[in-house]
């Protein structure tokens, strides 16, 4: 099997009310991803703050594919999806979610997207055979 990325599957509990409400906190955080892992940005991320307690869902176009985040305030919950499709070292999810949301919990799983070499080698050349 042909490696095409990896993709990060976060979900931290246990967090600040507040922070989750607060989308300069999550820019920050997307900021601190971005600049640690040495993404490339492809234009500016889009941020929609839900009214009253409602949490906030961001999402980044990378170069590498693309960093996601819900918030879920009424749950102190939030989750997040960092895709690449180059090689990355693991970020300290851990530390930077306890640090910039205050997680008690986080929950982080990897998942390695693959394809058929031989299909996408035959692909790529334009033929079946």
């Amino acid at each position: 099997m042909l490696t095409v990325g990896t993709e990060w599957l976060v979900e931290a509990s246990g967090c600040d009310t507040a922070a989750l409400r607060d989308a300069g906190r999550l820019r920050e955080l997307f900021a601190r991803a971005v600049s640690e892992l040495n993404l490339s940005v492809v234009c500016e991320a889009q941020w929609h703050t839900f009214p009253g307690e409602g949490g906030v869902t961001g999402l980044l176009m990378l170069t590498e594919s693309h960093l996601a985040c819900h918030t879920y305030p009424e749950f102190g919950v939030a989750t997040f999806n960092l895709y690449c499709c180059r090689e990355r070292p693991a970020w300290a999810w851990e530390e930077r979610l306890g640090e910039l949301i205050g997680a008690r919990e986080v929950r982080v799983r990897s998942v390695s997207r693959e394809a058929d070499e031989a299909q996408a080698q035959r692909e790529a050349s334009g033929g079946d055979a």
